[in-house]
């Protein structure tokens, strides 16, 4: 049942009996797109209470509430990993934040280095995406957005304990996999960086922290959205819930 039903992401809290308000853009998903009437089922999630299958109680042109029957799934916390990425044009950054939803990614960190083809951030935007991805894939958590942050910065206050991980194409290690068995499973963070590749003294910076690792993804060269989800793939098989 739950594949054939909507999923629709709200920020309520959900428990047994809860009415739920609605958005108004999900409101007319639900009565102008899909032709839902009153007592049709559809699932929430929030991230937070797991999926609960919902009726539609009340529908209006400016709103519509939904009421909670049961849960469906409980909340799956899924891997503590972080996705940083150096921001892209629009069409391709917009997919790559849906690929690192599907592929887990617990949180979005936009940095900003030398060769940065997009520096402006619209979060809005990469939230909308998050969510459009959790709500098609059945995943049950939407990742944190953060604000953009320099490459420097971002280093100079990183948490040791968090290996972070980035796409080198000069990585020593020619296996990515052998590469990555020096890790234990735990947080974990991924950095790939702009098409442009990092600056030489990005790089240096990256390389002398004792917490980076850098991986290389192979003898091609690849575009940053399709790095991301050879990288992020990587990550889950060898170190997170793909085990």
């Amino acid at each position: 049942m739950s594949a054939k039903l909507q999923r629709l992401f709200v920020t309520s809290k959900l428990e047994p009996g809860a009415e739920v308000a609605l958005s108004r853009d999900q409101a007319h998903y639900l009565g102008n797109v899909l032709r839902l009437k009153l007592g049709d089922k559809f699932l929430l999630f929030n991230g937070k209470d797991g999926e609960w299958l919902a009726e539609l109680d009340a529908f209006s042109k400016k709103e519509a509430r939904a009421r909670l029957n049961h849960q469906t799934r409980p909340q799956d916390e899924g891997p503590d990993l972080h996705y940083l990425f150096a921001p892209l044009k629009r069409a391709r950054l917009d997919y790559m934040v849906q690929k690192a939803t599907e592929l887990g990614a617990s949180a979005l960190r936009p940095v900003i280095t030398h060769h940065t083809v997009a520096e402006r951030v619209k979060r809005a935007r990469l939230l909308a995406n998050a969510i459009e991805a959790a709500e098609q894939c059945g995943i049950l958590r939407v990742p944190a957005i953060m604000e953009p942050e320099k490459l420097a910065k971002l280093l100079g206050s990183w948490d040791a304990s968090r290996p972070l991980i980035f796409a080198d194409e000069s990585a020593p290690h020619a296996s990515p996999v052998e590469a990555l068995g020096s890790c234990r499973p735990g947080p974990l963070a991924v950095l790939i960086g702009p098409e442009g590749g990092f600056a030489p003294d990005e790089r240096a910076a990256l390389l002398e922290k004792p917490f980076v690792l850098p991986i290389s993804l192979g003898p091609r060269v690849m575009r940053a959205d399709t790095a991301a989800v050879a990288a992020l793939a990587l990550v889950n098989a060898v170190l997170g819930d793909w085990q």
